[in-house]
């Protein structure tokens, strides 16, 4: 990134580099009442702090989502704690919302780049317990709230510990409504999503399902990385001497799409639903689309394919 950064700036070099990212097949896509400039977007955890906007703008991307950010700074877990899985194209990690703290992050998306989408995905501090976890997301929406285009909740990180248990229906619900009241303080009224875990059996999709309708959730972003291991190509001796963390990549693919298909059935053709999970080429997101999402997010395919991928997905 430092390097593209550096590139960007040379004369010449910056207008071939714009050109050579630009798509050409770029169409805008409508979702929840914004208009975006393309249907590619960056998901979130690459972009923590909001450091590369005006960088992620120039490679294609339609729109970003930063974070996940937590109202204070926090190291995250101790290193290593990212890994390649090559012959999986697949990422393990854990590194547990490492990020600058919510006030940093603002003070970049007042400078933020025109013509880019930004959501920002909100979490909770390590040290904060679960039964105070609610007053951690309303302190960084309220802090967001003015800077960004969409929110996302994020309960679905298998790197903070017992985070997964706020995918708990009592507390979605109670979380939710809260929001939206706190969300009816401004004048412009922007949406506010849930990022699901890949893991979820059909009951607590069905949960989910049930808690979307009751609390009337905007949208879904469907999924984040999975703790399962099944099927990899990597030898389980690396794995275990890996260890824990969250899978992301071609490996899950075919669940994330699994969800978002069982999503879309039950929560219609309109439903606003955002598919994550192994976009390596333009079949993967045209699959995504077909699968029910409006839009697709990437990560894992950018690290692989590299700063071309959005031109590659979408041309």
């Amino acid at each position: 990134m430092d390097l593209l950064n550096i590139a960007l700036k040379i004369p010449g070099l910056n207008s071939w580099l714009h050109s050579s990212f630009k798509p050409k097949n770029a169409h805008p896509v409508e979702f929840l009442g914004i208009s975006f400039p393309n249907a590619v977007g960056l998901a979130a955890g690459f972009d923590k702090n909001a450091r590369w906007l005006r960088l992620l703008k120039a490679l294609g991307f339609g729109h970003v989502e930063v974070g996940t950010v937590t109202p204070k700074p926090q190291d995250g877990n101790p290193k290593p704690r990212l890994f390649r899985l090559k012959p999986d194209l697949a990422l393990i990690n854990r590194m547990g919302f490492n990020n600058e703290g919510v006030d940093a992050m603002v003070e970049r998306l007042k400078k933020r780049p025109k013509g880019l989408i930004v959501g920002g995905n909100i979490g909770k501090n390590k040290v904060t317990p679960n039964e105070q976890a609610i007053d951690d997301y309303l302190h960084c929406f309220e802090k967001l709230y003015p800077w960004v285009d969409y929110l996302v909740v994020n309960v679905s990180s298998p790197n903070t510990p017992g985070l997964r248990e706020l995918q708990d229906k009592a507390f979605l619900g109670n979380l939710f409504d809260t929001l939206h009241d706190m969300r009816n303080r401004y004048e412009v009224q922007k949406p506010i999503l849930l990022k699901i875990a890949p893991d979820l059996a059909q009951e607590g999709l069905d949960e989910i399902i049930e808690t979307v309708k009751q609390h009337h959730i905007e949208g879904l972003i469907a999924t984040n990385t999975t703790i399962s291991r099944d099927g990899l190509k990597t030898r389980k001796t690396e794995l275990e001497t890996i260890g824990a963390g969250g899978l992301s990549g071609k490996p899950v693919f075919d669940r994330s799409n699994e969800v978002l298909r069982y999503l879309r059935q039950h929560l219609g053709d309109q439903y606003p639903l955002v598919g994550v999970g192994g976009v390596f080429t333009a079949e993967d997101r045209r699959k995504k689309q077909q699968d029910g999402a409006q839009l697709v997010q990437i990560y894992t395919g950018f690290i692989y394919q590299g700063p071309w991928i959005v031109k590659d997905l979408l041309d």
